[in-house]
């Protein structure tokens, strides 16, 4: 059975990410949302992501994440899915930090 978006909930869910506007607004909304555990999870299954599309080794990942190489396998067949959530963000955040990065120059 595929995962319902279109519940009350669900959209108020997306509307409230969509409404935050600073890393200080999402820090303040995850840490109300989610416990310290559920962060610490995501934030590796998002560093997991990064890595295996950087095409490093389940072994590596597992070390550095403490995953399970089943957590590890779906977020691969994730990252290579058809949805593209990990995707869309890697590329994003990898396409802000070079913006950053570019207008530094050599006196920073």
């Amino acid at each position: 059975m595929e995962f319902d978006w279109n519940t009350k909930e669900n959209k108020q869910l997306v509307e409230a990410l969509l409404s935050l506007e600073s890393a200080d607004e999402a820090r303040r909304f995850l840490r109300d949302l989610l416990t310290e555990g559920e962060i610490t999870e995501f934030s590796k299954r998002l560093e997991a992501a990064r890595m295996l599309s950087r095409d490093v080794q389940y072994n590596a990942i597992i070390e550095k994440t403490g995953l399970s190489s089943t957590t590890i396998a779906r977020i691969s067949k994730w990252l290579n899915g058809s949805l593209g959530g990990y995707k869309l963000v890697l590329n994003r955040m990898n396409h802000h930090h070079l913006s950053h990065s570019a207008g530094k120059g050599l006196s920073s």
